[in-house]
């Protein structure tokens, strides 16, 4: 009985798999157009030529302030659902959010002790 069940999974798993392949492969290059110049073969950067070199180093914090920006985004995206249930929570539902707040409260003071949110 079960042995009926699995064959209707892998049927699909392989539909899943050879469709989009197909149409990637097969089909995409057959449809599409294909005029190659050299023009069109350039890096194109905002219609400008590209100066400089891709692998440009930036500063780490750069990545650590962008890093920080998730984080209290993400606080924003916790806290909304909480204040709408805030009332059928109850007390428990208030500490857990505190303890959450108090946890990025703690990273934000350690970033800013590294001085990670001055820009120079």
């Amino acid at each position: 009985m079960y042995g009926n069940n699995f064959i209707f999974v892998l049927i699909f798993l392989a539909l899943g798999t050879i469709l989009p392949l197909s149409s990637l492969m097969v089909i995409g290059p057959l449809l599409r157009p294909h005029h190659p110049s050299r023009a069109k073969e350039t890096t194109y950067e905002s219609g400008l030529e590209p100066i400089g070199d891709a692998r440009a180093r930036f500063n780490v914090r750069y990545y650590l302030f962008a890093l920080l920006f998730v984080i209290f985004d993400v606080e924003i995206v916790f806290l909304y659902p909480w204040a709408v249930e805030f009332r059928h929570l109850g007390t428990f539902g208030f500490v857990e959010m505190l303890m959450f707040i108090l946890l990025l409260v703690i990273g934000l003071a350690y970033a800013w002790r590294k001085k990670v949110l001055e820009w120079k």
